[in-house]
């Protein structure tokens, strides 16, 4: 009997364009933040449809940064969600600023509903994160911001080039963007920052670089944060491919869809109208309708050599470093706490081939069908 190849929950496939990007820089000698990273900030300050990307070295900082260049501290309260990646609640926590959760909505992301009832006059900033590379309902959390005059920070980590009608995300408020290696556009480690602030993004490039324009002329105390030309080169030839690999990645899950409907107690993810996905995962929910649960499932999976992930199997508050943190507020949240119990991603990335989505689609099947 012949062992099927592994598919893997994400694939990292770096090309020749990229490889002759990384050579030219070596060849160059200007290894660190040069005229590369230059280019690469202003081609996705182009996609995103604002004036300004600053670079900087992973996805956590470029959250830390847009905190620290806002002014958040320990007297001020971040209204975020607490189904995420733990980078978003340890970014507020750097801050000194204090933790509120608002509850998810089925889509996964934050719910404006419960973001209202925990605005009070603490309040400076919602943080959303738009998971799995669904935006979160922006035109609310705009509303909400501009009635309470509340900064907007955006974790787009997962989501570049996802769409609110007309806008790209990270154009809403101060877009916070990861190049971590298993991203949609990734460079390994690296982040962006996306601003239409001037004097924002004039701050965040002084925080970066040790608080200098001039080199030995200190004007704040600054960090380095600094991406490199290497780490640059790998991206920037990726910019011009993310809208074909985002619609592979849209077809592939259209497929999923297709293939596991009808399924009873399992929720394939939905796209609300007027916003558009860009697949980082592909996240379907075991429920207890099913007739097996989430853990079995995996079990089938890990028996197919199919990979998969558990995005996001507890709250980000509900670990033993978190609890009593003097810093966080743990508030009720239903929909989430119930939601980590159910969630599950399959491989929905580029490239996938049709075999390899059958058979995706085919062991979740047999696995439901006993």
């Amino acid at each position: 009997m012949n062992t099927p190849q592994p598919i893997p929950i994400t694939s990292v496939v770096i090309g020749a364009e990229e490889k002759a990007a990384v050579q030219r820089v070596l060849d160059s000698g200007m290894l660190a933040q040069g005229p590369v990273v230059a280019e690469l900030e202003r081609q996705f300050a182009e996609l995103t449809g604002v004036p300004h990307a600053v670079a900087v070295s992973n996805g956590t900082v470029a959250l830390v940064a847009a905190l620290e260049a806002l002014g958040l501290g320990p007297d001020d309260e971040v209204i975020t969600t607490p189904f995420s990646f733990v980078a978003t609640l340890n970014a507020i926590l750097e801050s000194g600023a204090k933790v509120r959760f608002a509850d998810i909505r089925d889509d996964f992301t934050m719910d404006p509903d419960s973001v209202r009832s925990l605005v009070n006059e603490r309040t400076r900033a919602l943080l959303p994160v738009h998971l799995y590379g669904l935006p979160a309902d922006m035109d609310a959390l705009s509303e909400i911001a501009r009635a309470h005059d509340l900064h907007l920070v955006e974790d787009a980590a997962q989501a570049h080039g996802a769409t609110i009608a007309d806008r790209v995300v990270g154009s809403f408020g101060v877009g916070c963007f990861s190049l971590y290696a298993t991203k949609n556009l990734q460079c390994g480690e690296g982040g962006l920052i996306t601003t239409s602030d001037d004097l924002l993004a004039d701050r965040l490039r002084l925080l970066r670089n040790q608080g200098m324009r001039v080199r030995y002329q200190y004007e704040a105390a600054g960090h380095n944060w600094r991406l490199t030309d290497l780490q640059a080169a790998i991206a920037v030839p990726q910019v011009a491919r993310l809208a074909d690999n985002g619609a592979a990645r849209a077809a592939n899950a259209a497929a999923l869809n297709e293939g596991l409907a009808g399924l009873p107690g399992l929720i394939t993810p939905g796209v609300p109208a007027g916003r558009g996905h860009v697949w980082h995962q592909y996240t379907i929910r075991v429920t207890p309708e099913a007739p097996i649960d989430r853990e079995d499932l995996a079990k089938k999976l890990e028996q197919a050599r199919i990979g998969y992930g558990l995005y996001y199997p507890r709250l980000m508050h509900d670990y033993d470093c978190y609890r009593g943190h003097p810093q966080i507020t743990v508030d009720p949240t239903p929909v989430a706490a119930q939601i980590t119990t159910e969630v599950l991603s399959l491989p929905v990335h580029q490239n996938l081939t049709p075999s390899q989505l059958d058979r995706i689609v085919g062991t979740v099947r047999e696995a439901f069908n006993g």
